[in-house]
């Protein structure tokens, strides 16, 4: 074919756009944000709606949902009261509760700021003046598969894109060589599942990477990303071909989403062959620092979390487990076990970010989908799905450190003080991140969508 006329001229006849930005990429670095043919990457950096405080985004995702009132909102009313049902209790939830049952874990005051947090998480509380904690949480259905979702993807219907990819499409990624939303979780969640992180009606390359954070070997963390039969030059060659003819096949079937997410991810996975084994591999870090992370599937995506920030990766959201680990419903002592092992990674990321110089624009969310309730559920210790109020803390990212956000009532059972709903909490996101969240929109079927949807008003009182 070279005999014919120049490879880079045939790429640029037949339009092919990102196999030629693939190309400008590697050899020539940033300068190439357009292809030959005119196609702007989607993947390019862009610029918010106004200056950011937060240039990414770690969420560490405590999925099947922690209690409130076992981590970090005290009630001593429910010591006073134990045992006795108030009318309040009288919500509905999943299942049937009975009378207010106290917390079997001690809250201290925390930091100089006096936050108040339980025993569960001493290390956590080492860093308490580096924490917002919001109190005044609520959402709108007490079940795993609809809260997780609306926590992800601001929708409780498996119908709208993640969060992250709605970040990707508004920003872009600083990194062509890695994903620029990265889902790490120990295999696939047991409730819902890929829709979490997936990029619904936007184009398909936002959509988030799932990868499997459990006994890492970088040479397999993402299967079949080498080709062991050709270096990296012929592999070039022959993607370029078949690129070329991919365009080809698009320019005659234009708004094709699938085949055009089919080319750009072909990009992707051969740049990712020049990052993604490093990026990946954990054993590159210091003794001192494996230590101070600590040994575990968790304690590994901890880290893995702060190394893909820091090579410009856009979102990280780092799962608890693939199973709906803090689901306490037979005993609030299974809490303990949850945050024995996220208490120290968490903390070591929360305190490595900072030492780096990456905390004060990496915001950094900790939390599930709901609650808990504060009374016992049947006659056993454990606690029920409770949506009505409950309690997750940010840090860094231009939040205020040291504070504590709304409240809920004396018991815990419902946000009564600067109400939160978990589109609140989103607007609030993507404020941090320079974006406007009603004028993020993305035109789908005849309407504007948003991540809010037409709610969400961003919480200005915590931001620094």
């Amino acid at each position: 074919m070279n005999n014919l006329f120049a490879r880079r001229d045939m790429l640029k006849m037949l339009g092919a756009g990102l196999g030629t930005l693939g190309l400008a990429n590697v050899l020539g670095g940033e300068d190439a944000p357009k292809a030959a043919s005119g196609r702007i990457d989607p993947l390019a950096p862009k610029p918010g709606h106004f200056k950011p405080r937060a240039k990414r985004l770690i969420h560490l995702f405590m999925n099947g949902g922690p209690s409130q009132v076992d981590t970090f909102d005290p009630k001593p009313a429910l010591t006073k009261y134990a045992g006795q049902r108030p009318p309040g209790a009288n919500l509905n939830t999943e299942r049937r509760t009975f009378n207010l049952f106290p917390s079997p874990f001690a809250f201290k005051k925390r930091g100089k700021s006096g936050i108040e947090i339980s025993d569960l998480f001493p290390k956590v509380s080492e860093c308490a003046d580096d924490l917002c904690v919001i109190r005044s949480m609520h959402t709108d259905i007490p079940n795993h598969e609809p809260g997780l979702l609306m926590m992800c993807s601001g929708s409780s219907l498996p119908i709208r894109p993640a969060y992250g990819s709605w970040l990707l499409y508004g920003l872009g990624s600083e990194n062509r060589n890695l994903p620029g939303f990265v889902v790490l979780c120990p295999g696939r969640p047991a409730v819902v599942g890929p829709q979490l992180w997936g990029n619904s009606f936007l184009p398909g390359i936002y959509q988030g990477c799932h990868v499997v954070n459990k006994d890492l070997k970088p040479s397999n963390v993402i299967p079949h990303l080498n080709n062991p039969a050709l270096p990296p030059a012929a592999q070039r060659e022959q993607l370029d071909l078949l690129q070329a003819m991919n365009e080809q096949h698009l320019a005659a079937r234009v708004g094709d989403p699938a085949l055009e997410a089919r080319i750009q991810s072909m990009e992707m996975a051969f740049r990712m062959q020049v990052e993604a084994q490093d990026v990946f591999d954990v054993s590159k870090e210091s003794q001192a620092t494996r230590d101070m992370y600590g040994k575990g599937d968790f304690n590994d995506g901890c880290i893995l979390a702060r190394r893909l920030v820091e090579r410009g990766v856009r979102v990280v959201q780092l799962y608890y487990d693939a199973k709906e680990n803090w689901d306490s419903h037979e005993s609030t002592e299974h809490h303990a076990g949850c945050a024995r092992r996220v208490d120290q990674p968490i903390a070591a990321l929360l305190k490595d970010l900072k030492s780096r110089g990456l905390l004060e624009d990496t915001l950094v969310l900790w939390g599930g989908e709901f609650g808990r309730t504060p009374t016992a559920e049947g006659q056993s210790t454990g606690r029920d799905h409770n949506h009505y109020g409950f309690s997750v803390w940010l840090a860094g990212g231009g939040v205020k450190g040291g504070m504590t956000y709304g409240a809920t009532d004396e018991f815990g059972f419902t946000a009564v003080e600067n109400r939160m709903h978990v589109h609140d909490l989103h607007a609030t996101m993507l404020h941090l991140m320079g974006l406007d969240h009603e004028k993020l929109t993305y035109r789908y079927s005849g309407r504007d969508f948003r991540l809010t949807d037409v709610q969400g008003k961003v919480a200005h009182a915590i931001i620094a």
